[in-house]
């Protein structure tokens, strides 16, 4: 979303988003933060995106970017730009992006209140608006179960 004419070529002349659509928890924020120095990318964002896929039929996915398109919904949380495409938006609005590290493993998860069932591992989810592939309950034939 911009005021001119012009599509921006940089992040930085995008207008932010004054609501966060999905909200970044501390954790998930110290680790993008430590993944964009350490990698001297402090002028990129985090691309937070929906596609078909996965074992419940869509599945999130992540990137580091420097531009965002004309039309993506740009806003910042603890200094950090997060962009998110307007087909993506509408499955995660009111979602949280955290960072989990244990000992069975870590990474950043997305905990999204518009799924109705998500897969075991929680890569992939269905919408209310997706038809049901599989019963509730059923393993949806990754091996990892849908809930």
């Amino acid at each position: 979303m911009t005021t001119q004419t012009e599509m921006p070529t940089t992040l930085t002349e995008l207008t932010p988003v004054t609501e966060s659509v999905l909200t970044l928890l501390p954790a998930a924020a110290a680790k993008l933060s430590e993944l964009l120095t350490s990698r001297n990318l402090t002028d990129h964002g985090l691309r937070v995106f929906v596609s078909g896929g996965g074992c419940s039929g869509m599945q999130y996915g992540m990137a580091i970017e420097k531009d965002a398109s004309e039309f993506d919904t740009v806003f910042e949380q603890a200094g950090l730009r997060v962009i998110v495409d307007p087909t993506s938006l509408s499955y995660l609005s009111g979602a949280t992006i955290d960072y989990i590290d244990n000992l069975m493993g870590g990474g950043f998860r997305i905990d999204n209140p518009n799924a109705v069932s998500t897969c075991g591992c929680g890569h992939s989810f269905r919408g209310s608006a997706q038809t049901e592939s599989s019963d509730e309950g059923e393993s949806c034939g990754s091996g990892c179960g849908c809930h």
